[in-house]
């Protein structure tokens, strides 16, 4: 399936240089279902989790947004800070953009708690009036990372910081569907990804 999308997005980029955000039309990422036998693209499941305010924040809290997500832990000594400062350049260029959000999931409740999340937030710069960091059931988080945003996330006792992980930012419409994603830890591929959301929030008005 992580083929299938670098595929995907590789046509994408072929698309926005010869289009306009208005008009080009992203794909849904993504394996579909059959349900009652008619395809339904694939879509972020339902969850119920809280932020660094220690605020219910789940997915009927996204209707309607389109927000940009990663998976990371506060504790991360390998790609979370270079994913965090590329997450920073994408508040900055959408900050007061309506029905845009920023979503952190960490990846390490037990001690990423509200709290910690918070002043982990406020130490790096993060606006919290369009950027939430949640905390949630580890299997949870991990569950929706690998089935429902296609990005790999596994507690690894092996790896930096005890969690083998991803540093992909999601893009997710406001209906809850996956439209593309971008190497957080590659400032050029960030870079290139602008014109994705760029394109996403155009269609979207």
């Amino acid at each position: 399936m992580w083929v299938k999308l670098n595929l995907a997005l590789s046509s994408l980029i072929i698309l926005l240089i010869s289009c306009k955000p208005s008009e080009v039309e992203l794909p849904y990422l993504g394996r579909p279902q059959m349900v009652d036998g008619k395809e339904v693209k694939h879509k972020i499941r339902s969850f119920n989790y809280i932020d660094q305010d220690s605020t219910v924040f789940s997915s009927e809290t996204l209707n309607g947004q389109v927000y940009l997500a990663d998976f990371f832990f506060t504790s991360c000594p390998s790609i979370c800070p270079k994913v965090m400062k590329n997450m920073l350049r994408v508040q900055e260029k959408y900050k007061g953009t309506p029905n845009f959000k920023l979503v952190s999931f960490s990846l390490d409740p037990k001690r990423d708690t509200p709290a910690r999340l918070k002043k982990y937030a406020q130490s790096i710069g993060a606006d919290l009036s369009m950027w939430h960091f949640v905390h949630g059931p580890k299997d949870s988080i991990m569950t929706i990372a690998n089935e429902d945003y296609y990005v790999p996330a596994f507690e690894d006792q092996d790896a930096p910081g005890g969690f083998d992980h991803s540093g992909k930012l999601l893009l997710i419409d406001g209906d809850g569907h996956l439209r593309g994603f971008a190497e957080g830890t590659e400032d050029e591929d960030v870079t290139d990804f602008f014109d994705t959301i760029d394109a996403l929030l155009a269609q979207s008005k």
